[in-house]
């Protein structure tokens, strides 16, 4: 208990750089993803400069803020950004790892397979269970998300 992971796909009907360019912005995302359906209201990259290695965010979600960066960034293929809930004396309480791979499927598919990873501290971790319920939930709305994003 205290840890989650899946994996969840989707094909994207748009070419492999256009769509880890879409996941790669960090304010786009204000632009494609659902104001329904998803706890993220809004996102804002904190750092200068154009999405990289060690960018840092801040989601806002309608269960608070928590902020994040990029930790690994290898384009055309992988992404994989790292966000943290903590007290306001700065104990972790809960932290993620929202990974997306790509691969080319031709010139106008990309299959996007995304990886997630919870982990929960201390007395959040009784709560494991339906914070899984909720990250799956998330991560697939993310997911068809993106993939509509792309739809005319």
């Amino acid at each position: 208990m205290g840890v989650i992971e899946f994996e969840l796909t989707v094909l994207v009907h748009a070419p492999i750089d256009e769509v880890f360019a879409r996941l790669a912005d960090i304010e786009g995302h204000n632009d494609w993803m659902p104001r329904r359906g998803s706890i993220l209201r809004r996102t804002e990259q904190t750092s200068p400069g154009e999405p990289g290695l060690g960018t840092t965010y801040v989601d806002r979600t309608s269960v608070g803020t928590t902020p994040g960066e990029i930790v690994e960034f290898v384009p055309p293929t992988r992404i994989v950004y790292h966000w943290w809930d903590a007290t306001r004396s700065g104990r972790v309480t809960a932290e993620g790892w929202p990974g997306y791979t790509l691969g080319a499927k031709g010139v106008h598919t990309t299959l996007v397979i995304h990886d997630a990873r919870m982990q929960t501290h201390g007395l959040h971790r009784v709560a494991t269970p339906a914070f899984r319920r909720l990250a799956v939930r998330e991560r697939t709305t993310t997911l068809n998300a993106l993939a509509a994003s792309f739809r005319p």
